[in-house]
């Protein structure tokens, strides 16, 4: 899968307060880059505590469930587009449809 961007999850890991997510958000980048999936039945079979929103959003716990990571897929064109990375407390603030 392609990653859009790596640097919206740099620009969050890198803040220090953030800072204990880098490995698990690079981690995630790392192996997500390895795969092909095809529907979202083949990331709550590898992810079982990931969310599906939809028909194209996927919702991650991050470095044992501190974080959230929303993200959009494009099965077809093979694109993960990341659209929100942030604390329990900040994704209760959000609209999940608007994103």
């Amino acid at each position: 899968m392609r990653i859009i961007s790596k640097k919206r999850l740099k620009d969050f890991y890198e803040q220090s307060k953030y800072s204990d997510s880098k490995s698990a958000l690079e981690s995630w980048h790392k192996e997500v880059l390895k795969l092909d999936w095809n529907n979202p039945n083949e990331i709550k079979k590898m992810y079982q505590n990931s969310s599906v929103v939809g028909d194209t959003k996927v919702v991650f716990n991050i470095a044992g469930n501190k974080y959230r990571l929303i993200v959009a897929i494009n099965y077809y064109a093979k694109i993960v587009f990341i659209k929100f990375i942030g604390t329990h407390k900040q994704y209760d603030k959000i609209n999940i449809e608007e994103l």
